[in-house]
């Protein structure tokens, strides 16, 4: 299994079908696990995918309609009822904490597991106890209030095998080298940077129900994995800026004028029953890795330079 990938759980939009769940999205990222918008039947989903409560580490929430939240209540019990070892780390806008807290609350259970509370009232970095990576959220538009979220890891280092070969270094001293910087090696000093190379760090947004606007161009610059709506197509630009969402083919500009690497389209309309459209849409824009994603698939992420 990847150690980084992203575990789709459901591609629907405001009704599921036959073919299409709720949303519902794990984000693996070594040992975190964070569940992006649990819509309705998410707890079935992971069961399908292979996945435990005790995989879940964070749950991020961008807004309050049904088919991103309506989840939520057996998630938060099943976590408590596998008794979690770990608190879980829970995000969502300020504007529907009464949601949040009926959600959470909407049947007697026992409370096992901490659910740490983070109510997001403005854009900007987010806290992430312990996290390998920073999280931020950038505002949306959307007929309720609405928050995308970013993910970046730290830039670091690879270790380059021939010039540690060459220094003499090898083993234990490899993670010395790494934690302290330099190292001595027969009375000669190393340092790092001449053994390894710059690695930029990996990034992941997540953009669901919004027009377009600055927020999407702001989460999607230069991401690695940009998952982002496309509830409707561009002969209905009309409905999609009515009810506040994208189409397929805004959604591939978006992510081709923010330099995003690898582009996933999900959040369908019902009225859709293949998306065979979205796919030439999405194709007319993006030059990069584009996938239409489909309920229960696992995509990893880019290989790490």
């Amino acid at each position: 299994m990847s150690q980084r990938e992203l575990v789709v759980l459901g591609t629907a939009s405001q009704v599921p079908t036959k073919q299409r769940n709720h949303n519902g999205y794990l984000l693996r990222w070594g040992a975190e696990g964070v569940l992006f918008d649990p819509g309705e039947g998410t707890q079935r989903q992971m069961a399908f995918a292979g996945l435990a409560a005790g995989d879940i580490t964070r749950i991020a929430i961008t807004h309050f309609h049904g088919d991103h939240c309506l989840g939520l209540p057996g998630i938060v019990q099943r976590i408590n009822l596998d008794r979690v070892a770990h608190p879980v780390d829970a995000y969502y806008p300020a504007s529907g904490a009464v949601y949040f807290e009926r959600l959470c609350h909407a049947t007697a259970f026992y409370r096992t597991v901490e659910l740490r509370e983070h109510p997001i009232a403005a854009a900007g970095p987010l806290d992430a106890p312990g996290a390998p990576f920073g999280l931020e959220a950038v505002g949306l538009s959307h007929p309720v209030e609405s928050f995308g979220y970013r993910l970046t890891e730290p830039d670091g280092r690879r270790m380059l095998p021939d010039l540690l070969r060459a220094k003499g270094i090898s083993g234990p001293d490899v993670g010395r080298l790494q934690r302290e910087g330099a190292l001595e090696v027969d009375g000669v000093r190393i340092a790092l940077d001449e053994v390894s190379a710059p690695r930029p760090g990996q990034s992941f947004a997540f953009v669901m129900d919004t027009r377009l606007c600055e927020g999407v161009h702001e989460l999607a610059s230069g991401v690695d994995v940009l998952v982002i709506e496309a509830t409707f197509l561009d002969e209905e630009a009309h409905l999609a800026e009515e009810y506040g969402h994208l189409t397929a083919g805004q959604a591939a500009r978006a992510a081709r004028d923010a330099g995003a690497h690898t582009l996933v389209l999900t959040h369908f309309s019902q009225r859709y029953r293949t998306l065979d459209a979205h796919r030439a849409e999405a194709e007319r824009y993006f030059p990069g890795p584009l996938i239409i994603a489909e309920d229960l698939t696992r995509i990893p992420f880019p290989a790490r330079g």
